[in-house]
């Protein structure tokens, strides 16, 4: 076991916010929402708890295509819809593809571990709405 990690109100309000969103935060939304609960955590304080978050495997960071991280709670295996259109990012219900595990393994003699999945396409709302798009 690791070093006992001292409790952190920011952290734990950090992790709360998460757990209450599924549209995968940015740091910058995160920092946003936390100045209205604490207005004196710094954009420092929140990039480092979320580093932590990620450290401790409690959340999980999205490198997206917009270069900006996003930030999730959801830890269990599950894969991500990008819409090309507004940017969100949903997470995609589907049936497990851990297949592609064994697939990747065929002709590499390491050991794959886990996978990243990233769908694109445009989303139900840009579809229904054109005029939508950022």
């Amino acid at each position: 076991m690791g070093p006992v990690l001292k409790k952190s109100k920011q952290r734990d309000a950090i992790l709360t916010f998460l757990e209450s969103r599924t549209d995968h935060p940015s740091a910058d939304i995160i920092y946003m929402h936390m100045r209205e609960i604490m207005p004196n955590i710094s954009l420092g304080t929140v990039y480092r708890n979320l580093g932590l978050l990620c450290e401790l495997g409690q959340i999980t960071k999205l490198p997206c295509d917009d270069k900006v991280d996003r930030y999730d709670a959801r830890i269990s295996p599950h894969n991500h819809f990008i819409c090309e259109k507004c940017g969100k990012v949903i997470d995609l219900e589907m049936d497990s593809i851990d297949f592609i595990k064994d697939m990747a393994s065929q002709n590499f003699h390491g050991q794959v571990s886990r996978y990243t999945t990233f769908f694109y396409g445009t989303c139900e709302e840009c579809l229904k709405n054109p005029k939508l798009e950022s």
